[in-house]
């Protein structure tokens, strides 16, 4: 950069910019209290050796450096990286197998992973980041779920490629979970002894933080990261190359990212390939909520403090469990306690409405015949699919049909929720976890009829997802996502232990006795039957909220709160009654499929599935219920109809594309070949219809206002990049003559 352009980008990060921000913010008392108050309660309720908590401080240091990933990301682009372990498991697969494959000396090995870590960060972004640049943050965010998937497949799959590749030189198997020390230097605090891995993990932690440090202070790219962060558009008038700005970014974090996972690898030896699974991201994330997603000394003394209290825990009730409940407490405790002005920027939020409402057909046309007559035929074509599934597939076919019926009941749910109502929710299984237990428990253990368990479910559901939805009044957005991710791990990992909750969690075989002592559902195909019946019955519930005043009330929420509140909203009812129906709806769901499975497992209502249902309604489409069920279908029919090769593609691979393709999800191209019928059928009968023709012609000049802005702006930064200043002065481009 020039000397001019870096003078004022430094000026960008002066009191009252970016760097003052990372040193001291308003949530430093808060994380002090919570640093300490953990610390207390681990010296109280879980003693444990010196050589336990410092093993906690080695792990918590490598969670640190997933930590600051996230947070780089975050700052960067306005997302939530789920991909950022997964980032790390390629490159360190590679090292790991030089290591050892043909025995590649460490020190030679590590450079090359950190090459290959670079290179891999710079191609996420150029080939996927940069294509959802335009795109919604929540948009991007998911597509950070494909991304991860496809990356732990590409992990998992080196060895066989190296094989193939090499069969005399790399002679394995299968994914290696660790490997040797470079030396055989060791030294024990009781009654943990620490080897080489773990000398070499301290070391690598401490100059990750000073090299972080040194980068962002005294280099020009750091400055820029910096100041790109406080403001993309401002530092782009301001003649910095953001794209190559955010490409640093994913670079970087890239390398953090590999150097955790292989220093994780080296200290406790997990499998590689599915290192890094929710557990260990909602750690980070509790990390970086600590330190309000941009303070990196917060974020790396709160990732130190959970990773000891956490070693601490499992040492003293030797239960792993427990420290989700944990996890999930500090998250919500943090949150309540920063500033709203800190968690919810008023960009930030409005960067995250990805929902685009779905209209009604229009008076003038909806009595027509042919209208009535082509809506009338797609339902039946629907239904007599739905109907006759049972007659064309085996036993085992329709019972994995139920799945998705259930499923689609969760989409319902979050479109409810976060379609409608703003309010993001990463935790809708947790909630279908609730009421299988309750629904459960109220059929086996009270003898009650199912009809009465399914209420029963569905308002201890509500009840629940109206406590957990209260500190969405402080909470908005992208945190309030990790806050019910981190409820769904406490719910999957502790609520459903059998060792503490065993006298009321249901047990055994459950029974299907007649509905209402009458309606017989014992097998497969008339319990099949039933859970359609429930998702229509709660598809018509959800489509009677929406076109009704408490519906308009939550779109109307979602868009402009203020506003909404100027014309007498109660803001805190909406958004209550928002998570009450969307928690009936998922645990009335519970109560439908633990008697679908005959019994309550752990693995259905794990925390991967959750992120699953997220991104199986974003898919379909978050304001659409057609686009819920849709969702469920693509998703969960690739799972269970596909071979597991085109499934993987199907969810990694193919959520990209669908989503770089049709950002709305699939519900908007139905309701997209809707509107063009729509137009057909109003100039056949010459009715004019402004909304529909309108809009059209508004999308066309809105992409082609975009196409030009988007040249603009390009053509811009790559003078900018040229080093023409006379950008800044607004002169036009220089116009090629020819002779």
């Amino acid at each position: 950069m020039a000397g001019p352009q870096l003078a004022v980008t430094r000026g960008m990060t002066r009191p009252g910019g970016l760097s003052v921000a990372w040193l001291w913010t308003s949530t430093v008392p808060a994380t002090a209290a919570t640093i300490l108050a953990l610390l207390v309660a681990q010296r109280v309720f879980w003693p444990a050796p010196a050589g336990v908590l410092v093993q906690g401080v080695v792990i918590g240091g490598l969670t640190a450096l997933i930590s600051f990933g996230i947070a780089l990301t975050y700052r960067a682009n306005r997302i939530v990286n789920f991909a950022q372990g997964d980032l790390g498991t390629v490159p360190t697969m590679a090292a790991v197998l030089l290591l050892v494959g043909p025995s590649v000396p460490y020190f030679v090995a590590l450079p090359l992973g950190l090459l290959v870590a670079v290179a891999l960060g710079a191609l996420v972004e150029f080939v996927v980041i940069r294509r959802f640049r335009l795109a919604p943050r929540l948009i991007l965010t998911v597509a950070t779920l494909g991304l991860a998937q496809l990356l732990a497949g590409l992990g998992l799959a080196l060895p066989t490629i190296a094989n193939d590749a090499f069969p005399n030189v790399f002679d394995i198997e299968s994914a290696p979970t660790s490997f040797p020390s470079p030396f055989d230097a060791e030294f024990e605090i009781a009654p943990v002894v620490f080897g080489g891995n773990a000398i070499i993990a301290m070391a690598a932690v401490a100059l990750c933080i000073v090299g972080l440090a040194a980068f962002f202070r005294f280099t020009n790219m750091g400055i820029a990261v910096r100041a790109s962060a406080e403001s993309e558009d401002r530092a782009s008038l301001l003649g910095i190359p953001v794209r190559r700005v955010q490409t640093v970014v994913w670079v970087v974090a890239a390398v953090l990212a590999f150097l955790a996972v292989f220093m994780r690898a080296g200290v406790v030896g997990v499998p590689l390939g599915s290192v890094l699974g929710p557990a260990i991201l909602i750690r980070a994330l509790a990390a970086c909520v600590i330190g309000g997603m941009t303070n990196l000394p917060l974020i790396f003394a709160g990732a130190v403090t959970l990773g000891l209290v956490e070693q601490a825990v499992i040492w003293d009730t030797r239960r792993a469990a427990v420290v989700a409940p944990i996890l999930f407490v500090v998250i919500l405790v943090m949150l309540l306690l920063q500033r709203r002005t800190k968690t919810a920027r008023g960009d930030e939020q409005s960067s995250w409405q990805a929902v685009s409402d779905v209209r009604r057909i229009p008076a003038e046309l909806a009595r027509l015949p042919e209208v009535r007559w082509a809506r009338g035929g797609l339902l039946a074509a629907v239904g007599l699919f739905a109907l006759g599934l049972p007659v064309l597939a085996s036993e085992s076919t329709v019972n994995l049909a139920g799945v998705i019926v259930v499923f689609s009941m969760i989409g319902v749910s979050l479109v409810v929720l976060t379609g409608w109502a703003g309010q993001v929710s990463l935790g809708p299984v947790a909630f279908l976890a609730i009421g299988a237990a309750v629904g459960g428990a109220v059929t086996s253990r009270l003898g009650w009829d199912l009809a009465i368990a399914l209420l029963v479910a569905g308002a201890v559901g509500a009840a629940v997802s109206i406590v957990i939805g209260l500190p969405a009044l402080r909470i908005r957005g992208l945190l309030l996502a990790v806050t019910t991710l981190a409820f769904a791990q406490a719910v999957a990992l502790y609520g459903l232990n059998q060792s503490d909750f065993g006298w009321w969690l249901p047990q055994g075989r459950l029974d299907r006795a007649p509905l209402l002592g009458l309606v017989p559902i014992e097998s497969e195909t008339q319990y099949y039957f039933f859970t359609l019946a429930c998702l229509v019955l709660v598809m018509v519930m959800a489509r009677r909220l929406r076109w009704s005043r408490v519906g308009r009330v939550m779109v109307g929420v979602r868009e402009n709160e203020r506003g909404a509140q100027a014309y007498g909203v109660n803001l805190v009812r909406a958004k209550l009654t928002a998570f009450a129906v969307a928690g009936f709806i998922a645990a009335f769901a519970g109560a439908v499929f633990v008697h679908h499975q005959r019994s309550l497992g752990i693995q259905p209502y794990a925390t991967e599935e959750s992120l699953a249902a997220f991104t199986m309604v974003v898919i379909g489409g978050l304001g659409s219920l057609p686009g819920a069920v849709l969702g469920a279908v693509y998703v969960r029919g690739a799972q269970y109809f596909l071979p597991t090769e085109l499934s993987f593609f199907v969810s990694g691979v193919g959520l990209l594309v669908v989503l770089i393709v049709w950002p709305g999800g699939l519900g908007s191209v139905l309701y997209r070949l809707r509107d063009s019928y729509l137009r057909l059928v109003a100039k056949r009968r010459q009715i004019m219809v402004p909304s529909l023709f309108a809009d059209a012609r508004d999308l066309e000049a809105v992409d082609q206002s975009r196409e030009r802005g988007l040249l603009f702006l390009h053509e811009m930064a790559d003078r900018l990049e040229a080093g023409d200043a006379s950008v800044l002065a607004g002169e036009p481009p220089p116009v090629e003559t020819s002779d």
